[in-house]
């Protein structure tokens, strides 16, 4: 933001429906009021990037708006960089690179939130489904606070000397986007970050942070299991190998990895998400399919379940006479994200420092996954990852109250939204603080 033009002219859209966030100028006041004023025009991109979700690796507008507003930013923007992210860099001398990321895909959701930028887009998704489009999992809102940062940042060279990476990360979702990133060439490209920065948004109360050392969030595994039967007539299976029986045997048999092979101390999860057969019911098909979710947060216990799983499924296969062997195979693997101690430590003083000790708390682990755990990983440098609430704060504390975990709206539910208020704020703050830190420790 030049310091001769409001903040407000300066979000004007530069075509219809799309909002430009200038910097906000050195000396424009404290970050606080800086953001404040780029509010309006963030609320704005938050509720256009909410109406026209976009699937994994299909996020093509969202991409091409983001990308613009880098531009007007003045930061360096790639585009298309593993497939449909886009990285913004911003050089301002000596100093640390430090990568900021947020994710930018949906969900296959249809939307039930009623909010009146609800989504109401279909899509075909890279398996060639059409099916409704949705924020979920507040994509949008990590988009936007990365946005806010970028502005603040760009604003307030002057305090700060380094490198910032913005890195907007597609196929969250599929766990897939940020080894695409990786694997086209981003290091090479663009540097090799010495620290990485995420945040995701919860249902925890609007306003508050939660941080967390050690493991964080999951790993997790997708498998694809095929079973292979001999087809009949329904009216003969005495002439088949049954694959629909033979699946039912593996769903019931796996289930006793967690509880009978792993150790009660030990954290451990198989979910059998799919289970496919046959066209009609008189019909005994060939062949089944499973669908298999994995989350561990330790190595050893991740390779034992996984060699259990192929020990399980091989054994149940010959035990029914199957006619070869069945294909076992992981789609896709993300590991464990993990925070350091130490670097864990540091900002959550920066934390609580910067919005009082009541607002900044230590979280549970989380079962679910992220991907953002590679870029760490890959890049040999300590990451830190943080979650920011977005809901309603009195709705929030009269549920836990009255012990009602339904009437909380979780990521992934049709009717999850973050409140906008203070929620962008307070995640563009949080981005920002630990940048700042990041660039000048």
């Amino acid at each position: 933001m030049s310091d001769q033009t409001p903040v407000a002219a300066t979000l004007a859209a530069p075509t219809p429906g799309l909002v430009t966030t200038q910097p906000v100028a050195p000396g424009a006041g404290e970050q606080t009021a800086a953001i404040e004023d780029l509010l309006p025009g963030l609320r704005a991109l938050y509720e256009d990037l909410h109406r026209n979700p976009e699937l994994s690796f299909a996020e093509h507008r969202t991409a091409a708006m983001l990308a613009e507003r880098l531009r007007a930013l003045g930061y360096e923007v790639t585009e298309g960089v593993g497939r449909t992210g886009v990285v913004g860099i911003l050089r301002n001398g000596a100093g640390p690179t430090v990568l900021l990321r947020a994710d930018i895909d949906a969900l296959p959701v249809a939307e039930a939130t009623g909010l009146p930028y609800a989504s109401t887009v279909t899509q075909v998704g890279i398996d060639g489904v059409e099916s409704p489009v949705m924020h979920a999992c507040g994509h949008d809102m990590h988009a936007t606070w990365l946005i806010g940062a970028a502005a603040v940042l760009a604003g307030q060279r002057a305090d700060w000397s380094g490198t910032v990476q913005l890195v907007f990360q597609p196929a969250e979702e599929l766990g897939a986007g940020a080894a695409a990133m990786i694997d086209d060439g981003f290091f090479d490209r663009f540097g090799t970050p010495d620290i990485t920065l995420g945040q995701h948004v919860t249902p925890w109360p609007a306003g508050d942070l939660l941080y967390r050392a050690g493991s964080v969030m999951t790993a997790a595994d997708s498998i694809r299991i095929l079973l292979h039967g001999t087809g009949s007539h329904g009216s003969t299976p005495e002439q088949s190998v049954d694959p629909v029986v033979l699946a039912a045997s593996v769903v019931l048999r796996l289930q006793t990895i967690v509880s009978r092979e792993i150790a009660a101390a030990d954290f451990g999860v198989l979910t059998i998400g799919t289970l496919h057969a046959g066209t009609k019911q008189n019909i005994i098909p060939d062949s089944a399919e499973l669908g298999i979710s994995m989350r561990t947060y330790e190595p050893q216990v991740r390779e034992r379940m996984l060699a259990a799983i192929t020990r399980i499924v091989t054994g149940e296969c010959e035990a029914a006479g199957s006619p070869r062997p069945p294909e076992i195979e992981v789609i896709f693997s993300v590991p464990a994200l993990v925070n350091e101690p130490a670097v864990t430590n540091e900002f959550a003083a920066v934390f609580a420092a910067r919005f009082g000790a009541g607002r900044v708390g230590v979280g549970p682990q989380a079962a679910p996954s992220e991907d953002f755990g590679f870029w760490g990983t890959r890049a040999g440098c300590p990451s830190f990852f943080w979650f920011t609430g977005g809901g309603d704060p009195a709705a929030f504390r009269a549920a836990i109250a009255a012990r009602r975990l339904q009437d909380i709206h979780f990521n992934h539910s049709p009717f999850y939204a973050p409140v906008q208020d203070p929620t962008i704020q307070t995640g563009i703050e949080a981005m920002v603080a630990a940048a700042r830190h990041a660039l000048t420790r």
